[in-house]
């Protein structure tokens, strides 16, 4: 049987009978050329991940392989944790300015989307603000998808958060206002815009609300359960209020911190992700790494 366990530098397994054995290859390193009687199996051309059955290829006690993940998914979790904390800086960056370009209008005085808006001055900076939310958005998705602990609709919902960011970019509004003199129909693209619009907000509040729960029950993930929890509920009740237009005049400051407070939420999860170190995994048969890692015994 084999134990394995995950460090910095790389996933430790470490035999501790005599028995028939399955060798991670591509990217398996030993102690030396040859693990004392210990050989690769002959299925080393595969790639890199996959694992060979232990025909003929036995560990004998106390052999230990070292399967390096710092090129690989280890370098991916980081950037898209890094990702998770850039994009919704970037995007807050991006409203802000845009807010601040509107001639005629007050800071809030417009929504999110309408900073977008074909009428709107400069509206380029939010579309690319929408497209590279959502891009940061769906690899941290990714990334939290290949933690084992977390199987859950939470990375899923990440994910979707982030494509429908994407589309709330690409398909824009037809005005900075949601009302005015000439405004006559919609065009396809604010029909679309609008619906992804809606499946943000639902996707960004649902998701770390389904993640908080989920981090109670992980050791490695528990710290940071309660900040999430928080920041998603006063997210929720701020987009309720909001929705409810009971504070018309301060809807766009409504809406404003309603979003900031969920892309918050979105940060602590991805500096959560970045600050993992020397988890314990693969401590069982069958068992799979925090990250994904491919090591199957």
């Amino acid at each position: 049987m084999l134990g394995a366990e995950v460090h910095q530098d790389g996933v430790v397994v470490d035999a501790q009978d005599d028995a028939e054995a399955v060798f991670v290859v591509g990217d398996l390193i030993g102690d030396g050329e040859r693990l004392g009687r210990g050989r690769r199996s002959r299925g080393g051309e595969r790639a890199a991940g996959q694992v060979a059955p232990g025909r003929g290829a036995r560990c004998l006690h106390g052999t230990i392989m070292r399967l390096p993940w710092t090129g690989g998914v280890m370098k991916l979790s980081r950037l898209a944790g890094w990702a998770g904390i850039a994009g919704p800086l970037l995007f807050t960056a991006a409203w802000v300015a845009g807010s601040l370009r509107q001639a005629g209008h007050p800071a809030a005085g417009v929504q999110l989307s309408g900073l977008a808006a074909e009428d709107a001055r400069d509206p380029q900076i939010m579309m690319a603000a929408f497209v590279v939310l959502g891009a940061c958005t769906i690899g941290l998705g990714a990334a939290l998808r290949r933690v084992a602990a977390l199987g859950s609709a939470g990375p899923w919902l990440v994910m979707v958060a982030g494509a429908a960011a994407v589309a709330a970019g690409v398909f824009r509004r037809d005005h900075m206002l949601l009302t005015g003199p000439g405004f006559v129909g919609e065009s396809w693209h604010n029909q679309v815009h609008d619906v992804a619009s809606g499946v943000v907000y639902v996707a960004m509040l649902a998701a770390p609300l389904v993640l908080a729960r989920r981090f109670r029950a992980d050791p490695d993930w528990a710290v940071a359960a309660r900040p999430v929890l928080v920041l998603a509920l006063a997210s929720a009740a701020t987009m309720a209020v909001f929705a409810s237009q009971a504070a018309q005049p301060w809807n766009g400051v409504l809406q404003r911190a309603a979003v900031t407070l969920a892309l918050t939420a979105e940060a602590v999860i991805a500096t959560r992700l970045l600050t993992l170190r020397n988890v314990s995994a693969c401590q069982s048969v069958g068992d799979s790494c925090p990250f994904g890692c491919p090591v199957a015994l």
